[in-house]
């Protein structure tokens, strides 16, 4: 498993509601459905664009079996996981019995952590399942080099390591000490303005949010990036990446959103997000469809 996401572009489908915020099965797989015609290497249900903190434990259950259900075994499917350690060690076993291939452990609920800490946090939901975890170092669970090594020594189904911090030096030193022992994952938000440097790290794949709603765009934009032709790459970022961030960054939590709001555009809506998120203004979604067509 880990080798395979490793060797193309991942895709992080959204979570569809009703209008009612109701879990929307049938159009989310149906979504899943397209994105496969896509060809991603690996498909990542219930993660963090699918808005995993808003999810119950038994609707977690269900996206992730959804997915399972409809990827039929084409891809690899991870599931999205997170909370205190006991509750992480709950959805990691709701994951593993929705068929999920793996997980990605993301940081615990709002507490900070010393290193011996998060370390203890990530050995135990690995030992608790029988798949192939990711640690997603970001916000308040940041790995270094000599804490990671010694995880991996530990837990052998510690496979791959994401990256939504963005400290370089810490990445080259995760990448020399350990080198092919882990896959990584580029995990910063938007992934695609990293790529290029992230490439040289040791980092092959990158968590395409923008493959929602804009498939094509993004496995060109990811072929580029692993044929390091500079030229397209660069010409992706000016001509759609850097202004999507621009709409992006107008307000707290548009990270997701904006990617519901795409799908709106493109016509194939997802719902609205849960909150604490908010959707995009009419104006921002305006904007965001010129941005698309401008550039499909």
């Amino acid at each position: 498993m880990a080798k395979k996401i490793g060797e193309g572009l991942l895709s992080f489908p959204v979570t569809h509601f009703a209008s009612d915020y109701a879990f929307d099965e049938d159009s989310y797989r149906r979504h899943i459905a397209w994105l496969l015609e896509h060809n991603p290497a690996g498909l990542f249900a219930a993660g963090g664009t699918g808005e995993f903190f808003s999810l119950t434990l038994a609707e977690f259950s269900e996206v992730v079996s959804a997915a399972v259900r409809e990827t039929a075994g084409r891809v690899p499917v991870l599931a999205g996981c997170g909370y205190g350690t006991a509750m992480a060690k709950e959805f990691a076993k709701a994951a593993e019995d929705a068929g999920a291939d793996g997980l990605l452990l993301m940081p615990p609920y709002l507490v900070n952590a010393s290193a011996d800490g998060l370390a203890a946090h990530a050995e135990a939901v690995c030992a608790s399942t029988q798949l192939g975890v990711i640690f997603y170092n970001r916000d308040n669970a940041v790995m270094d080099d000599t804490t990671l090594a010694k995880l991996c020594e530990r837990c052998p189904n510690l496979v791959g390591f994401k990256d939504g911090h963005g400290d370089i030096e810490l990445m080259t030193r995760i990448y020399a000490r350990l080198g092919d022992r882990l896959t990584y994952i580029g995990g910063l938000p938007t992934a695609e303005t990293f790529a290029l440097p992230y490439l040289e790290m040791g980092v092959t794949t990158y968590s395409s949010a923008i493959f929602n709603f804009v498939p094509n765009f993004a496995q060109k934009f990811y072929q580029a990036v692993r044929r390091r032709d500079h030229a397209k790459v660069y010409a992706g970022l000016r001509e759609f990446v850097l202004p999507y961030i621009a709409i992006r960054n107008r307000g707290k939590g548009y990270a997701v959103s904006i990617v519901k709001a795409g799908l709106t555009a493109v016509g194939r809506p997802a719902g609205p997000v849960r909150s604490p998120l908010v959707d995009l203004n009419q104006q921002e979604l305006a904007e965001l469809k010129k941005l698309i067509g401008d550039c499909s």
